[in-house]
């Protein structure tokens, strides 16, 4: 039975983690040229300009109790006006990149400190920081629309077929919706277990 602190403890972890990875978007695009995501109010990391409920409470919630091996979810996305971008093609790949990378840095840095943790409680949740870090980046290295990885695919992508590409958006969320579904995100849990083996984090306990 999934008791009510893991439920809490997931659910703050995971929020941090997501609102890290937006405000990381919105400070590439901000130094790209784009100031849009800091005329709105959005370029900073408090947790209120960054709630989107469904995707950062129920979403989570529902598949901890549905006991799924994952956890994903998503903040409000940072505004960017990729037109507003010093070289759109170019710089668009940078902003991409920018929110998994932010989360493979913060579990990077939060293995390092593991074996600081005071009790086996704060272990256990840095542990879990830094597994739903790396599920969070690797999920959004993801090719499919809106995805971070389908950003940076168009930017490497010539114009004609990125515009045609981007056409898949409306349907993203369905396609992610048949790989859950057929199980390719195990593969996901599975490169961030290994990952995290290789900051010597011990997930058996999780």
């Amino acid at each position: 039975m999934i008791m009510l602190e893991e439920i809490i403890q997931v659910v703050v972890v995971l929020f941090i983690a997501v609102v890290f990875h937006e405000y990381a978007h919105g400070w590439m695009a901000y130094k790209r040229g784009d100031p849009t995501a800091k005329l709105m109010g959005r370029l900073t990391l408090n947790p209120l300009k960054h709630i989107d409920p469904v995707g950062m409470i129920v979403v989570p919630l529902a598949l901890k109790l549905l006991g799924f091996k994952f956890v994903i979810g998503w903040a409000k996305p940072v505004p960017v006006d990729f037109s507003r971008l010093r070289n759109p093609k170019k710089d668009m790949i940078w902003v991409a990149l920018a929110g998994p990378v932010t989360n493979f840095c913060l579990a990077f840095l939060l293995s390092q400190f593991l074996y600081l943790a005071p009790t086996a409680y704060f272990y256990e949740t840095m542990s879990l920081a830094v597994i739903l870090n790396l599920v969070i980046g690797l999920f959004n290295l993801i090719p499919i629309p809106p995805l971070d990885g389908s950003r940076l695919a168009m930017g490497m992508m010539p114009s004609s077929w990125a515009q045609k590409y981007a056409r898949l958006e409306p349907y993203g969320f369905i396609i992610l919706i048949v790989l859950l579904n057929i199980g390719f995100l195990d593969f996901i849990w599975f490169l961030a277990l290994l990952m995290a083996s290789v900051f010597r984090v011990n997930f058996l306990a999780l």
